[in-house]
Order: C-alpha cells, then structure tokens, then sequence
C-alpha cells in the first residue's frame, strides 16, 4: 500500500506551532459544525464528530469554542451552514490531487482553488478524474519514541488493522474505515496514545517528484492548504527527502 505522506506530518506540526493555529481552529469549527449538523451533537453516537472533537482538543482549542461549533451544527445557536464540496486536479509532475472543502460560497471555492493550482503550474479536472486513485482509509499516528513497534503491531492488528509501518519518527496504523472506532479503542486499551486519528484518502499507487518540480508542489500544497474554504489536500506525491526538509 501507497503509505503516510511525510507532507502529513509537517502539515501536523505546522499546524500546532506556527502562526496559523487560528487558520487550524477555524478549519477545525467547520468540521465539528458539518459533523453535529448531519450525526447529532453527542459525540459518543457520532464517530465523525468524536474525531473533529479529538483532533481540535488536541490543538488546544477550548472546550467553549467546540461546545458553540456544536451548538451550531444542531441548530441550537445560529450559524452559517457549510456545504461538503471536493475537487479533483493535477499538480507539478503530474501528481494526482483530491482536495476537500467546506464552504458556504461554492463559486468562492472553485475559484479559489482553481486560481491556486494555476498559479503553481497545476490544473482543475473533472468529477471523477482523480479519486478512482485513492481509497478512503483510517490512520493513525503513533510516537515511536514513546512506544515500541511490538506494543502498537499486536494491539493494532489484532483489531483489525491492516498495516503498521514506521515512518521517521511516527507508526502509521492503516485499517479499514468499518475497523477504525474497533482499532482507536485496542490502541487506547493498550495504553498508547495517538497524535493523532483520522478518516483520510490514501493513494493506491505513488509518484515520485523531485527537483524543481516537488518545491512547486510544495509550494502549492502549502497554498491550497492556506484558502478558507479547504479541510485536506491529498496527493499521491511521494516527495523527494531533500525538498521536504527544505519544506521543514
């Protein structure tokens, strides 16, 4: 299997030390609110909202911001609603792209995203031009410096998971999304904890960039990444170690 994108990770840390944790928390809002609006405001009957509940508690967002996203997902509190938007495209390379949104303008969005690909040397495809290269999987993040390869492969995969594999310093749990909720709890009663867990498009097959053509990537992965309306950006990009720590 294609694995974790190491552009994850620095998206990961980025998002908890730099000036746009404001940007990471709205983001995070909008998730919840879409999340309560079609599952329902207790997490522990909707699994999509306990992961944005989770995700935006360990960016250390305040119980009183998630509580009013919620609110506002269930109607409780007045709020813009947002709609589920994904677009397909292509980056430097010829890099597959399926980025997700959330918005409340869908002209806004595509031409936000639209411009943002061009200006980096990518393009807009059509419905279905990309995501035939991807599949919808659950992963998790595990330090491998606070815990053993041994300890995270037997709790996973004894509950389903489908591969663990270590990438620099993190264990990448993969499984099937009908195993997630069955694997975050093993990994939990095994006493590990997770940086992080979420529901994510994994690409099938990878392409490796590199050069000037992997900065331009990064470059617009980082932009894409920074417009209002976009939750994730995915790729089936395996980028050259060098451009990634210049990305660092």
């Amino acid at each position: 299997m294609a694995g974790h994108s190491k552009w994850s990770q620095i998206k990961r840390k980025k998002a908890v030390t730099d000036a746009r944790r404001g940007a990471h928390w709205t983001k995070l809002i909008r998730e919840i609110t879409v999340a309560a609006r079609e599952g329902g405001g207790n997490p522990d009957f909707n699994p999509r909202l306990r992961l944005a509940v989770d995700a935006s508690k360990a960016a250390n967002m305040p119980a009183d911001n998630i509580d009013r996203a919620i609110k506002k997902g269930t109607g409780e509190l007045e709020g813009v609603r947002y709609e589920e938007i994904n677009y397909e495209g292509y980056g430097p390379g010829g890099v597959a792209l399926f980025i997700e949104c959330l918005t409340d303008n869908g002209n806004r969005s595509v031409a936000d995203v639209r411009h943002t690909l061009g200006k980096y040397d990518g393009s807009l495809g059509t419905s279905g031009s990309v995501a035939w290269q991807f599949d919808r999987k659950g992963q998790l993040a595990v330090s491998a410096e606070r815990y053993t390869e041994e300890a995270v492969f037997e709790a996973a995969l004894e509950a389903g998971a489908e591969d663990v594999a270590g990438e620099g310093d993190e264990f990448i749990v993969t499984c099937e999304v009908a195993d997630f909720a069955a694997v975050q709890e093993a990994i939990k009663v095994a006493g590990i904890e997770a940086a992080s867990a979420e529901l994510t498009w994994i690409a099938k097959n990878e392409v490796a960039v590199a050069g000037k053509d992997g900065e331009k990537l990064v470059k617009l992965l980082d932009a894409l990444e920074e417009l209002d309306d976009v939750q994730k950006v995915h790729s089936n990009a395996d980028i050259d170690e060098a451009v990634l720590a210049e990305a660092m």
